[in-house]
């Protein structure tokens, strides 16, 4: 059979978290509007009959602000060492430029299949496709260029077939049923980051991590209880909102996903707290799991 990995690389907000959880049918990575939802290495993993793709899911690649964006930007580069394909994924309303040229640059170089996707090909024409992929075509030689959209399901058997055809012969790496290599904890507290992000829009920014401090399971049920971290006292606040109404909302939605991942009724013990300047300081990234 044929194994190998994949890494999905591309500027922020292009589809990849989305492509992943559709190609897996299950969701592993948080997906939000806002760039940089992603913030560490997910896998995911495919099995079937022909053979088992175990996808690498990173963060978009931007100019970093702070130690955390550093962080993000080193994961996404790693992710492109000892990985048998590399999807570089684009977003078809999204045209060539900067951003771009510092991505493939990164890439011209690599000894892999590079296949480039283009997402998002639901809000084009077929003329309008074309003519997009053209600069990236006059700026690198792709191994493939498939078309794509993560959300509608179009192409996406065509990808999983050409993917394959491409990985070397090899054995299971994951047991078969295995979705990811993520612990249930990585994406509970993930799935209450989505959450609070979606529900407080533009009023939070990117400044919100959740640890998860206690996770217990039993036949019957789950007890899990949630630290969502802030920078200051007015984002605590929002969070939190009018009567903790705010606070009382990301809690039910996260729990309704955590319920469905794990199959389980959960206790959602659910707390804030705020954890100053986070985002630029070593300790509190290696505390909150944001190490290499």
């Amino acid at each position: 059979m044929k194994s190998g990995f994949v890494s999905i690389v591309g500027r922020p907000n292009v589809g990849k978290s989305t492509l992943m959880n559709t190609l897996i049918g299950q969701k592993v990575a948080i997906v939000s509007e806002k760039p940089q939802t992603t913030r560490t290495r997910i896998q995911g993993i495919y099995t079937s009959d022909a053979g088992q793709i175990i996808f690498i899911d990173t963060p978009g690649i931007h100019k970093p602000k702070h130690l955390l964006g550093e962080y993000m930007v080193k994961v996404s580069t790693r992710s492109l060492e000892e990985v048998d394909i590399i999807y570089y994924m684009t977003d078809v309303t999204r045209p060539f430029g900067g951003g771009e040229q510092f991505i493939l640059n990164q890439l011209k170089d690599a000894t892999v299949p590079v296949i480039m996707l283009v997402n998002k090909i639901d809000l084009a024409t077929k003329d309008q496709v074309e003519d997009f992929i053209e600069p990236f075509l006059s700026y690198m030689n792709f191994s493939e260029v498939i078309s794509i959209s993560a959300t509608q399901g179009l192409n996406l058997d065509l990808l999983l077939e050409t993917t394959l055809g491409y990985l070397p012969e090899g054995p299971l790496y994951y047991p078969e049923g295995d979705l990811t290599d993520q612990p249930a904890s990585f994406i509970a507290a993930e799935l209450i980051r989505e959450k609070a992000l979606i529900l407080t829009r533009d009023e939070v920014p990117h400044s919100l991590a959740v640890e998860v401090e206690e996770f217990k399971q039993n036949d019957k049920k789950v007890y899990l209880r949630a630290v969502i971290y802030t920078e200051r006292d007015s984002q605590k606040g929002i969070i939190i909102g009018k009567n903790g109404q705010m606070l009382k909302n990301i809690g039910e939605q996260s729990r309704k996903d955590i319920e469905y991942m794990l199959d389980a009724p959960v206790y959602l013990d659910l707390w804030v707290k705020v954890k100053k300047n986070w985002r630029d300081s070593e300790n509190n990234l290696n505390q909150l799991g944001y190490r290499l």
